[in-house]
């Protein structure tokens, strides 16, 4: 069997609400925020007593999902924030914006910052990566017209 589809990407945050502010900013819609505990819990993360609150977040088309943790107990165990992009394991999540600059104006109110440089691939794509709330890494992609092959450099 094959996998039906990606259900959502998490990230742990220390300041959930700095951090849904900032991807209800890019243009995400937030679905449900809510408290997590019990057995059931405990049991699927392999952490006893476990406390977290969550909020689910979806982008406008529906089809992508993103999952902010902000755990009370345990304590937070390691911190990646300030993780190169070269970092080994999961570091971001890039998002198909319809204008970059906008998106960068809008971010950049909330204390976002750009990584590297906006750079333009061909004439196809505008990329970027920019630190979030909390040192957050996402990458940010315009499409400038479709391209011609089925290559995708993201």
């Amino acid at each position: 069997m094959t996998v039906k589809r990606m259900d959502n990407v998490g990230i742990v945050v220390a300041d959930l609400d700095a951090a849904i502010e900032f991807f209800l900013k890019l243009g995400m819609e937030l679905e449900g925020r809510a408290p997590i505990a019990g057995d059931w819990a405990d049991r699927i993360t392999g952490l006893p007593d476990m406390r977290v609150e969550i909020a689910m977040l979806r982008t406008p088309d529906g089809h992508g999902r993103l999952e902010l943790s902000r755990f009370d107990a345990p304590p937070v165990v390691a911190d990646h924030r300030t993780a190169p992009v070269n970092a080994l394991g999961y570091l971001c999540v890039m998002f198909a914006v319809e204008d970059l600059d906008d998106t960068l104006a809008r971010l950049g109110k909330l204390g976002a910052t750009v990584v590297g440089e906006v750079v333009q691939y061909a004439d196809v794509y505008r990329l970027c990566y920019i630190r979030g709330p909390e040192g957050i890494l996402i990458g940010l992609a315009e499409q400038l017209v479709q391209p011609t092959s089925r290559v995708n450099p993201l």
